[in-house]
C-alpha cells in the first residue's frame, strides 16, 4: 500500500497529458489521487495553519473582486480551490514522509529519469518508423507529436516539449551538477547522461532557457570568476549554437526581442511571442487598475477580454493561454497584485540555500534544482498546480527549513 500511495503521489507530478473529462474542468490524475488520500491526511494530520492563512486574504478579496465585476464565481472558485488543495495536498505530503527531503526528492528523480528513457525511445521509434512507441495520442487524451528537431521534438508523456523541459529542469540540473563531482547524487553517470540526452533533444525554447539558467546557477555557487573560464565561453557557444541550428528557438527569440522592443508595433512576429507580449501588456494593465490584490484568483480571462492588443483591428487573432496568461508572473501580476509577486519574490530570495551556506552537498543542489523549475514556471509556464507545482515550492522551503535546524543542532 506505501508503494502504491507513492507512485500515486509521484505520479502527478509527471501525468498531465490525460484527463478524465473536460466539462465543467478538466479532472486530471492529480484529482483522482487527492479525492482518495485527502480523508486519510485530513484525519491524521488535521488542517495545517500556513496554507489557510496564506490564501485567507486570496479568498476575501477575490469575493469582493467578483461583487464588483472584476471576476466570476465561477471562474474564482475553480482556481481557488483547486490551488489550495493541492498547496494542502502537497504540504499533508511532506508530513506523511516525516519532512524526508532527500527521500522525496530521491522519488521525483526516479521519475525524471523514466520519463526521460521513454522520451529517448518515442526519437527511436520515430526514426524506426514505429508508430506506437512515438505517438502516444492512442493513450493519452491531451497530447500532441511535435515535430522538428531530429524528426520529432522530445515531449515524453508530457502534452508538449515545454512542459518536459520545465518538469525535467530540476533532474537535469542533478545531473549537470554531477558532471563536476566525484560522488554522484541520486542517479549513476549513465542515468544522468539518459536525462540530459532527453533533456537536449526536447528542442524546446524552455529548455534552452533551462540550460542557460543551469549554468548561471552553477556559477553562482561555485564562483563566477573561478569558473567563467569555463562557462561563459559554453554559455555564448551554446547560445548561438540554438541560435543557428533550431529555427524554433531563433523565431521564438526574434519574435519576443521585435515585439517588445517594438512596444506592439510589429505583430507580425511567431505566435508565442504575440502571445507572451499580449499577455504581458494586460497583465501591466490590470495591475496599474488594481495594484494591491489584482482582480482575484481565476480573473485574468476577463482582463484578457477588456484589454488584449486582439481587440484591435488588423492585429493578430491569437487568444493562446487566454486563461493563464503564458507566464505565472504575468498571472500572479494581474490575479493577485502586490501581494501575489511581492510574496513570490520574497519566498525565492528567503528561502533560497546557496552553496557556501549549506550544510551538506545534497541540500544546496536540490535547493537550487528546485529553484530551477520554480523559475521557469514564472516565466512561461502559468497553471498554478498543474505537474504538481506546489510540490516544489513546498520543497523549497523544506530544503531550507532542514538546513536551518541541522545549523542549530551542530551549534547547540
Amino acid at each position: 500500500m506505501k508503494r502504491f500511495i507513492t507512485i500515486s503521489i509521484f505520479a502527478t507530478l509527471f501525468i498531465s497529458s490525460y484527463v478524465f473529462f473536460k466539462v465543467p474542468f478538466e479532472g486530471y490524475l492529480s484529482y483522482v489521487v487527492m479525492l482518495f488520500l485527502f480523508p486519510f491526511f485530513i484525519v491524521r494530520f488535521g488542517i495545517p495553519k500556513i496554507p489557510v492563512m496564506l490564501f485567507l486574504p486570496l479568498l476575501i478579496t477575490g469575493i469582493i473582486y467578483v461583487e464588483s465585476g472584476d471576476n466570476t464565481y465561477a471562474l474564482f472558485f475553480k482556481i481557488f480551490i483547486g490551488f489550495f488543495s493541492s498547496v494542502l495536498f502537497y504540504n499533508y505530503v511532506f508530513r506523511q514522509y516525516d519532512f524526508n527531503i532527500k527521500e522525496l526528492f530521491g522519488y521525483y528523480m526516479i521519475g525524471a529519469l523514466i520519463v526521460s528513457a521513454i522520451g529517448l525511445v518515442q526519437l527511436v521509434s520515430f526514426r524506426v518508423g514505429f508508430t506506437p512507441g512515438y505517438d502516444y495520442s492512442f493513450i493519452l487524451n491531451k497530447w500532441g507529436l511535435s515535430y522538428g528537431g531530429l524528426g520529432i521534438r522530445i515531449n515524453s508523456i508530457f502534452s508538449e516539449p515545454s512542459y518536459f523541459a520545465a518538469v525535467i529542469g530540476p533532474a537535469f540540473f542533478i545531473c549537470v551538477s554531477n558532471l563536476f563531482r566525484k560522488d554522484k547524487l541520486f542517479l549513476t553517470k549513465k542515468q544522468g547522461f539518459v536525462v540530459i540526452v532527453a533533456y537536449l533533444l526536447s528542442f524546446s525554447s524552455l529548455g534552452i532557457i533551462g540550460i542557460f539558467m543551469t549554468v548561471l546557477l552553477l556559477l553562482l555557487n561555485f564562483g563566477f570568476f573561478r569558473y567563467a573560464i569555463v562557462f561563459v565561453p559554453t554559455f555564448y557557444f551554446g547560445f548561438n549554437y540554438a541560435y543557428d541550428n533550431i529555427p524554433e528557438f531563433r523565431d521564438r527569440f526574434d519574435g519576443t526581442f521585435d515585439i517588445f522592443s517594438a512596444q506592439g508595433a510589429n505583430t507580425d512576429v511567431h505566435g508565442s511571442s504575440f502571445v507572451l507580449y499580449n499577455n504581458y501588456q494586460i497583465a501591466v494593465k490590470n495591475f496599474e487598475k488594481n495594484p494591491l490584490f489584482g482582480t482575484g484568483l481565476g480573473s485574468h480571462p476577463i482582463a484578457f477580454d477588456r484589454y488584449s492588443l486582439t481587440l484591435q483591428t488588423g492585429v493578430l487573432q491569437i487568444d493562446f493561454n487566454k486563461a493563464d496568461a503564458n507566464s505565472m508572473f504575468l498571472r500572479l501580476l494581474s490575479e493577485t497584485g502586490l501581494y501575489g509577486t511581492i510574496f513570490i519574490i520574497f519566498y525565492l530570495i528567503r528561502f533560497y540555500l546557496g552553496r557556501k551556506r549549506s550544510v551538506d552537498d545534497e541540500l544546496w543542489v536540490i535547493s537550487n534544482a528546485t529553484l530551477l523549475i520554480i523559475l521557469l514556471f514564472l516565466f512561461r509556464q502559468g497553471h498554478y498546480f498543474l505537474n504538481g507545482f506546489p510540490f516544489f515550492l513546498w520543497l523549497y522551503y523544506y530544503v531550507h527549513k532542514e538546513n536551518d535546524n541541522r545549523l542549530a543542532a551542530s551549534e547547540a
